[in-house]
């Protein structure tokens, strides 16, 4: 899916997944569990120090925003394996590009961030302009959730994930990225409330 939005999520979902992936993705997602949690600590503190330089300076240093497209991107990918979306092990790739490097072959998270120009009143209350997100994607992820579960028993037994499912969790995911950009200072641009955006 193509989109105007400066995050953009595409993937491309195979047509069947080994039965017993729902029960061994996740053991085998731990060691990038292990990584993800390392990334998210420096995710955060970069965060924190781009606020300050955002509102003294108006500018986003680019090797900040390619630290945050990284973890994000790494995230994504972790997750839609985890979640037995896919088959293919994540690599373990730490490219600090804001273009996805091509790693995956299903799935390609995309960065526009925006390094100038920046909105200082917008910064300076992000943590507050967020929050209608989160309460939206608290709603969703419970949803998301549930369906994952009855998704876990279906493919465990059919080795299909049903399709109207797998699109709700994926454009949950969508959303949360768009969130996650935003909350993370990559872009002013307000996130939309929508599970799927038109194709551009």
């Amino acid at each position: 899916m193509n989109s105007t939005y400066p995050a953009t999520l595409t993937f491309e979902p195979p047509e069947r997944v080994a039965n017993w992936r729902p029960i061994a993705n996740w053991f085998l997602a731990i060691p990038h569990f292990v990584i993800l949690y390392g990334l998210r600590i420096l995710a955060e503190v970069v965060g924190i120090i781009s606020w300050f330089v955002i509102l003294f300076t108006g500018e986003l240093p680019e090797s900040f925003a390619n630290i945050q497209a990284m973890y994000l991107r790494y995230e994504i990918r972790v997750y839609t394996y985890a979640l037995f979306m896919r088959e293919e092990y994540p690599p373990f790739a730490f490219a600090l590009t804001p273009a996805d490097d091509g790693e995956e072959p299903r799935l390609r998270v995309d960065f526009r961030p925006q390094l100038t120009d920046r909105n200082r009143l917008t910064v300076g209350f992000r943590i507050i302009l967020v929050i209608p997100h989160l309460l939206a994607l608290f709603a969703l992820e419970i949803v998301a959730t549930v369906l994952i579960v009855i998704a876990f028993f279906v493919v465990l037994f059919t080795g299909d994930w049903p399709e109207g499912m797998r699109t709700l969790v994926l454009n949950v995911t969508r959303w949360y990225l768009r969130v996650q950009a935003y909350f993370l200072l990559l872009t002013d641009e307000y996130p939309p409330f929508a599970l799927d955006l038109p194709a551009t």
